[in-house]
């Protein structure tokens, strides 16, 4: 017995793992007030669009994706439309969407405000390949995932002389709470610092 699944046509591959668009728009189909959900990737993430009304919540969405989608399938950025452009055959013209970079709220972004929120925004950027980050950004949101997570763990220590067990970096996921962990590291005792290089050793087993 056969199963027909559609058009296999919308297959992405993101940071190695191949992707079919269709199956993480079918999850957001089924959230409350969304009515139509379209993914594209734009360099190198995945962007979300769907059309909803003022009652939509893009981080309790991301919040429910991530409990049925690994986290390289839950979008970067879900841009919420009125309605989604159509071409002249009636289907989503993917073509026509708007530019992310257009749907970001500057009045929302903060620059880092110390010397360390700064070190860790440039290591950021080199590791996520974004270009502007900001001390309210969020690890994830901007495309980070485990293997990111361990080498981020990584350059922290090497680089800011710091030792973080790796589920700080999910806890503290902001650039600002991140920077705080970090600072809250260096005031420890000898003896504390020990058990956190323990438990960072543990995280690698």
């Amino acid at each position: 017995m056969l199963d027909y699944l559609g058009r296999l046509d919308h297959q992405v591959k993101i940071r190695g793992f191949r992707i079919e668009l269709g199956e993480i728009e079918a999850r957001l189909a089924q959230l409350d007030h969304v009515r139509e959900a379209v993914v594209i990737a734009h360099e190198g993430k995945l962007i979300a669009y769907v059309s909803s009304d003022a009652s939509f919540d893009d981080r309790q969405a991301k919040t429910q994706l991530a409990s049925s989608l690994p986290d390289y399938m839950v979008p970067w950025r879900i841009v919420v439309l009125d309605a989604l452009p159509l071409s002249a055959n009636g289907k989503v013209d993917r073509k026509a969407l708007p530019a992310p970079s257009a749907e970001v709220d500057d009045a929302q972004w903060q620059a880092p405000q110390s010397a360390l929120e700064t070190q860790l925004a440039t290591i950021w950027s080199e590791l996520l390949g974004v270009a502007r980050i900001g001390r309210n950004d969020n690890f994830f949101e901007l495309g980070g995932n485990s293997l990111m997570a361990v080498r981020l763990n990584a350059r922290i220590g090497l680089e800011l002389n710091a030792s973080l067990a790796l589920a700080a970096l999910f806890e503290a996921a902001s650039l600002a709470a991140l920077a705080q962990a970090i600072e809250s590291t260096r005031d420890r005792t000898p003896g504390d610092r020990a058990l956190d290089e323990l438990d960072t050793f543990l995280d690698t087993l």
